[in-house]
């Protein structure tokens, strides 16, 4: 029975011991500082277009479940606004382009005939 009560009592010490040790009574200058939570190191330029090169640089950091579901969401946000005004720019050249290749043909259509005569 002796032993058995020496036994608990070292334990209690023990976990004592390491407990104080772990939340910074130990040696040191006190408790650990916190960690800041890592952010996004490459964000995309805010002050140009997105390239092939800054979307192949862009890397997240790792959160507890995976990536940081906040720079991930305005990555794809910003790729997304930015696809979308590229697909408006093309429509608005491709319409402007059948328009100047219709008014071209019918210019050509036109001066046929009196180029004759």
């Amino acid at each position: 029975m002796v032993m058995f009560l020496f036994l608990v009592v070292a334990l209690a010490v023990v976990v004592a011991a390491v407990t104080l040790a772990v939340v910074g009574g130990g040696e040191g200058s006190g408790p650990l500082p916190e960690a800041a939570p890592e952010r996004l190191q490459d964000p995309l330029p805010p002050d140009r277009p997105v390239n092939r090169a800054d979307v192949e640089g862009l890397r997240f950091p790792l959160a507890l479940r995976g990536y940081r579901m906040a720079d991930v969401d305005d990555a794809l946000s910003r790729l997304g606004a930015e696809l979308a005004e590229r697909d408006a720019r093309i429509a608005e050249l491709e319409s402007a382009l059948a328009g100047a290749r219709a008014a071209a043909h019918a210019r050509s259509a036109g001066s046929g005939p009196e180029e004759k005569q």
